[in-house]
């Protein structure tokens, strides 16, 4: 065989070898969800569910032991200040005040007798007829008589004060919102018998989570309105803070002064209160969009003409389970990627899917 045919078929088997060999492979493109942010130009709006109650809600008790005879009034009465709300049995207060009476008629009746022998013992000790430990021991006798009369009427001012206490009377206008104890109970000093909510001024009371105290407004305007007619409104100032947290659902109670109040807004009464968040600072993201880069927090962005992403640090300002707010990195109209941010590399291909 001659040397050219030999080189020919070497030229023939390089060929087809090179007809065998793959294209290199093309790049991969990945799916991925994006959210186009947008820097808010106002807060959200947030309603809790709360309740209308008095602004001075007192507890109504006696002020000593014993056992009640009368309850004037029931849950839901309107009473006016100075009216009876309750009576304990008077009659071991009004035996104290009788023995007091007693002794201070006594005490006086002493004192009268001292007082009538000083005077004839003055009269005749300038002529010597009565020596001077006479007069002195007269004089010590009407001093101490005169203690004793002191002591007398303190008593029976005490006995008085004992027995007004067996009538438990309101202190201010209002409507009875509870009661603590019914007629023929042995009660205590101090123990409630009657809750009273005062008229006038009333409350709209929540329950509002840490987030909302930590980021929400000093001072804010909240709007409300009754839960059951929407149609009744009013608004309030937050004029109470809890300053501690509720031990079994972590919130802290607000109370917020109802500014005139309407009619409908009765004590009790259910209300939605809302209030205007302000803007965060910054552009908020959903949590699933960050990951790091150098220990650092970072995004990655889509570049809608290449269709390739790229990491981007930022700087978190606020973390929340959903959402973190940036407040340097981004812009208004960057496209964020919130879904398949594990699988990614800079320069990329990738394919959007959708908003988040």
């Amino acid at each position: 065989m001659s040397k050219s045919w030999i080189f020919a078929a070497i030229l023939i088997a390089a060929g087809l070898t090179g007809c065998d060999r793959s294209a290199p492979p093309a790049p991969e493109v990945r799916p991925v969800r994006t959210v186009t942010v947008q820097r808010p130009s106002a807060g959200e709006t947030f309603s809790l569910t709360g309740q209308v109650r008095a602004k001075d809600q007192v507890n109504l008790a006696f002020r000593i032991d014993g056992r009640v005879t009368e309850r004037a009034v029931d849950v839901g009465d309107a009473v006016k200040a100075g009216q009876v709300v309750a009576r304990l049995d008077p009659q071991d207060q009004e035996n104290l005040m009788r023995t007091a009476k007693a002794d201070l008629a006594a005490a006086q009746a002493q004192l009268t007798d001292s007082r009538l022998t000083f005077a004839r013992q003055a009269k005749l000790l300038p002529n010597g007829w009565t020596p001077q430990a006479k007069y002195d021991e007269a004089q010590q006798n009407m001093l101490a008589a005169e203690a004793k009369v002191e002591a007398a009427q303190a008593r029976l001012r005490l006995a008085q004060d004992q027995l007004s206490y067996t009538t438990l009377v309101a202190d201010a206008a209002g409507s009875v919102t509870a009661k603590g104890a019914e007629p023929g109970e042995v009660v205590r000093a101090g123990q409630m018998i009657v809750q009273l909510a005062h008229e006038g001024a009333r409350d709209a009371v929540f329950d509002v989570p840490e987030q909302i105290i930590r980021t929400g407004p000093r001072n804010p305007l909240v709007t409300i309105e009754l839960t059951n007619d929407p149609t009744v409104k009013a608004t309030g100032r937050v004029r109470e803070i809890a300053p501690q947290a509720d031990l079994q659902t972590r919130t802290y109670q607000v109370k917020v002064a109802i500014i005139d109040p309407p009619p409908a807004m009765r004590l009790g009464a259910t209300v939605t209160g809302r209030v205007t968040l302000p803007a965060p600072p910054g552009i908020e993201v959903p949590a699933s969009a960050l990951t790091q880069s150098d220990d650092r927090p970072a995004v990655w962005v889509v570049d809608p003409r290449t269709q390739t992403v790229s990491l981007r640090s930022v700087d978190v300002v606020q973390y929340d389970p959903a959402t973190v707010v940036v407040a340097k990195g981004l812009e208004t109209g960057d496209v964020v990627v919130t879904a398949g941010v594990q699988t990614l590399r800079p320069g990329q291909k990738v394919r959007v899917l959708g908003a988040a």
